[in-house]
């Protein structure tokens, strides 16, 4: 069997193969159809790293190390001739390296929506000003501490402080911790972290392929993505949650990195 064959086989179900191992807001966390006619390169065959062998599982599923992203290309690249084109075009490949405890990515996820990135970052590091020790000491009996005011003055609003109250609540009455939330299945996530106020299914998918560096997450209603995706296959029209379903399903079980990609493809349009 061919070394892309084995790789690609550890993809399947039931495969006992190891291998080693608003456009605006997606900037914060990521930062005319192309379609079929996207001319085709040679295809180099791609190394898998010498990390510590990875095995994705339901259990234990993560984009952090270099191995596994070779893992996740080398399916995207056999699984999908047209992705597997534009993949070749980018040099850098994916990197998911976040390692803030769930607690702090949420709370940043709140201060950033609906925010220009400097705008965001100006306020975020405010916050983080609040609090001794700077990042490490953002936890939810600190947040809980802070007033509305105290919050207004370095320029969240009244409603984003609510928000971060209500998370920290989930996380006082333990609805919510960072345990549960590493441990708890994609699914599991969706439905209980948009219990929070102020978060939903978008921040969630957010959350879920940056700072939990979750594999197989597809963000059906972010705009970009699905602008990538019309560009892709040369689409009419934008893509709605079920033909983004339909069309990326041969990306399983590594959509987070196709949805990079799709990022990758509206930004190189934006700077032609």
């Amino acid at each position: 069997m061919s070394l892309r064959k084995t790789l690609t086989a550890v993809n399947k179900p039931g495969s006992s193969i190891s291998v080693a191992g608003n456009l605006n807001n997606v900037s914060e966390v990521t930062g005319s159809s192309t379609s079929s006619r996207i001319t085709f390169r040679p295809r180099k065959l791609r190394k898998v790293s010498s990390d510590p062998i990875i095995v994705i599982t339901a259990s234990s599923p993560s984009l952090s190390t270099k191995s596994a992203v070779d893992l996740a290309l080398l399916h995207l690249e056999s699984s999908d001739e047209i992705l597997g084109a534009l993949i070749t075009t980018h040099n850098d490949p994916p990197v998911f390296e976040s390692a803030n405890p769930p607690f702090l990515s949420l709370a940043r996820s709140i201060l950033y929506q609906q925010l220009a990135t400097k705008a965001a970052k100006c306020i975020y590091d405010r916050f983080i000003s609040l609090f001794d020790g700077g990042e490490s000491g953002v936890l939810p009996e600190s947040v809980i501490s802070l007033s509305a005011v105290d919050l207004r003055k370095i320029g969240v609003s009244g409603r984003k402080a609510s928000y971060l109250h209500d998370l920290a609540d989930k996380y006082k009455s333990g609805v919510l911790s960072d345990e549960l939330i590493l441990k708890m299945s994609d699914e599991e996530l969706i439905d209980r972290l948009t219990l929070v106020k102020g978060i939903g299914v978008w921040t969630v998918h957010m959350f879920m392929i940056f700072s939990l560096h979750r594999p197989d997450v597809l963000p059906v209603g972010d705009l970009g993505v699905r602008k990538g995706v019309k560009d892709l296959y040369g689409l009419r029209d934008l893509p709605g949650p079920l033909q983004m379903e339909q069309l990326c399903e041969k990306w399983r079980p590594y959509r987070s990195v196709g949805s990079w990609y799709m990022w990758r493809l509206i930004e190189a349009r934006k700077t032609k």
